[in-house]
């Protein structure tokens, strides 16, 4: 067995979940359909496992948008949006499934 941790992570594979239905996403987006799903995650390791996701071919940057808009630290944003990469293996889990169901409703 290879030193070091593991290059699987429950936690990326249930992002890549969640990803196959919302087709792209940034962050905090992924971060609040998480939290709704699955078991309590920090924002911190979201975006750790969308950088190592990246390393790993699982997520892709689709884009890279400047939003205007009133926030705390000024008038602008940049939001990087995410996509599944071409390793992504999402297994269609039936309650992502039926959580975007709803929410388009």
């Amino acid at each position: 067995m290879p030193r070091g941790r593991p290059v699987k992570s429950d936690i990326r594979q249930n992002m890549v979940e969640i990803l196959y239905f919302m087709k792209k996403g940034y962050g905090y987006d992924i971060y609040k359909a998480y939290r709704d799903l699955f078991p309590a995650v920090t924002m911190r390791s979201i975006y750790y496992h969308l950088s190592k996701g990246i390393e790993t071919e699982e997520f892709k940057i689709d884009e890279v948008k400047k939003e205007q808009g009133e926030y705390s630290w000024g008038n602008t944003v940049t939001k990087t949006y995410y996509a599944l990469g071409p390793k992504a293996k999402p297994s269609m889990k039936k309650e992502v499934k039926e959580y975007f169901d709803n929410k388009k409703k």
